[in-house]
């Protein structure tokens, strides 16, 4: 995006158009695009190469958890990033932000809190109990 050196981006193996609505949990490998709205938890194995990437439209109500990530559109959940995030400018997080490196743009959002986790360090999630793989969404009972 930014820099210099630019990472050789993975294969697109996954793709969500601009119409399609995936209700439930999405795991991949290597690489996924996604247009559309994913209702559920997007995931890739954390000790993999794999990336996400979300469009300007694209959508997801859930947490994500990829290595690299890739970031224009909305994502309503906590984002884990244990290798890279880049936060292009309509970029929008509602949650929390765990990542090794960032990358972001003037105009990005995220309305919760960023934490670095430098590679190799267990995750914070995983240390409370939680596995990184499947975020937790915590839902109060009133």
């Amino acid at each position: 995006m930014f820099g210099s050196k630019q990472r050789k981006s993975n294969p697109v193996d996954t793709l969500i158009g601009p119409n399609t609505r995936v209700n439930g949990d999405l795991h991949f490998d290597r690489g996924c695009h996604t247009d559309g709205l994913v209702k559920g938890n997007v995931s890739a194995d954390a000790d993999g190469d794999s990336e996400l990437s979300i469009a300007e439209d694209g959508r997801v109500e859930g947490g994500v958890a990829v290595p690299h990530i890739v970031l224009h559109g909305i994502v309503r959940g906590d984002v884990f990033a244990n290798k890279r995030i880049e936060l292009g400018p309509t970029a929008r997080v509602i949650g929390n932000v765990y990542y090794n490196l960032i990358e972001m743009a003037i105009g990005a959002e995220i309305n919760g809190k960023l934490v670095h986790q430098p590679e190799g360090q267990q995750p914070v999630m995983e240390r409370a109990g939680h596995s990184v793989e499947s975020p937790v969404k915590v839902v109060s009972s009133s």
